[in-house]
């Protein structure tokens, strides 16, 4: 696992310490916005993440208190990962790069309607999807 160094007192900065490289953060949208939870799941992604890396992100994220594993109750030699508090504060972050990556590019595949629901209705959009992970509900959002 990458040790995160802080480079800086900018929390910009610091946020890019433990977020910067993509990996990091689709695992999150793949918790929050896909419902996954499952180390296959996240293999099964569209960009392909290499196993190697996705142990170590999940384990970073972990480690730093973003997300919990937990062995799954059907099958004891599985694992199921779930965003703690503090990951789930990292939800409004990752609706904001899914609303600024679609206006770059309004090519890009997002459900209809889903841009101007986080604009209009952000909040109720946000709890939304909270009750949906805490209830193991996650629907596919984006």
């Amino acid at each position: 696992m990458k040790k995160t160094q802080k480079r800086s007192e900018c929390p910009i900065s610091r946020t890019l310490d433990l977020f910067g490289d993509k990996w990091t953060l689709l695992i999150i949208r793949d918790i929050a916005f896909k419902g996954h939870r499952f180390y296959n799941e996240f293999l099964d992604s569209d960009e392909g993440i290499a196993t190697n890396v996705l142990s170590d992100r999940l384990k970073m994220l972990e480690t730093k208190g973003f997300l919990v594993s937990k062995k799954y109750e059907q099958l004891k030699t599985k694992k199921v990962y779930t965003l703690t508090d503090e990951g789930i504060g990292l939800i409004p972050l990752v609706l904001d790069m899914l609303v600024w990556g679609y206006k770059f590019d309004n090519s890009l595949a997002v459900q209809p309607g889903i841009i101007e629901r986080i604009e209009n209705d952000r909040d109720n959009f946000i709890a939304e999807i909270v009750t949906a992970l805490k209830n193991y509900d996650a629907k596919n959002f984006c």
